[in-house]
């Protein structure tokens, strides 16, 4: 089964979710196509290869627009049942990255508002993020920006390197610096892209690994677990807003 981002709007659900496809041994995927992009690509292996040291500061933005013609184009768009707010709908991709690329999250605030759209949901909203690594970073989101897309980017500041991927959606190396050199640093001015929208390039490549799976060629890479990591944070992000205190991660299952 495949299922696009979020994979549910509730905790309970997705965890349901995991278990039904378990007890019927039935593949769950959860589309997350932004870490296909050749910019993410090169960043996750820069973590991975360590050269940022330690990683003490981490931002993302999410800048973008959708007006109020595009809520009222469905009904399911813009509530709290069927659809989720900027956090969990149009931003869902980046709350994933703070995980993806980051790692374990200790805790986290969040602030969110309903400032111009007729919705239930937030159209606006800010969190701060403690990592258990110690990092400390923020996220910043809005669907209010005028008068289009303005910007999805992630911003690493570490120990030994200083990276910020930004663009419309994260298809732009803007900075790449470290204090030692690497092959991979030849491949940034390739791995930048033009798009005409905010989703990549990376739905093929992800759903070429969902073939390969079915053929038993290889693992998943974004199962129904892995998207349980992302739908955890999303929770806390709104229980925050909703009881205006600090989030400890992970949540009680």
């Amino acid at each position: 089964m495949v299922t696009e981002k979020p994979m549910s709007t509730r905790w309970r659900d997705g965890l349901d979710m995991v278990k039904a496809c378990d007890d019927a041994a039935v593949r769950l995927f959860v589309v997350k196509q932004n870490r296909r992009n050749a910019t993410l690509q090169l960043l996750k292996r820069a973590i991975e290869q360590k050269r940022f040291g330690r990683i003490y500061m981490v931002n993302v933005n999410v800048f973008w627009t959708r007006p109020q013609e595009y809520y009222d184009a469905a009904s399911w768009r813009g509530t709290w049942e069927f659809d989720g707010g900027a956090f969990m709908n149009q931003a869902s991709h980046y709350v994933d990255l703070l995980d993806w690329l980051i790692g374990p999250i200790e805790s986290l605030h969040a602030y969110t508002g309903t400032l111009a759209r007729n919705i239930e949901v937030e159209d606006t909203g800010v969190i701060s993020v403690r990592w258990r690594s110690g990092a400390m970073g923020s996220m910043n989101v809005t669907m209010l920006t005028y008068p289009k897309n303005l910007e999805g980017s992630i911003t690493i500041i570490g120990e030994k390197g200083t990276v910020r991927v930004g663009g419309v959606a994260v298809n732009e190396i803007q900075h790449w610096e470290f204090a030692e050199q690497h092959e991979d640093d030849e491949k940034v001015a390739t791995a930048s892209y033009e798009t005409t929208s905010v989703y990549g390039f990376g739905h093929p490549l992800y759903y070429d690994n969902v073939i390969r799976v079915m053929r038993g060629e290889c693992e998943p890479e974004t199962d129904g677990r892995e998207g349980l990591r992302s739908l955890e944070t999303l929770v806390a992000i709104y229980k925050s807003a909703r009881d205006g205190k600090r989030i400890q991660l992970p949540l009680e299952y």
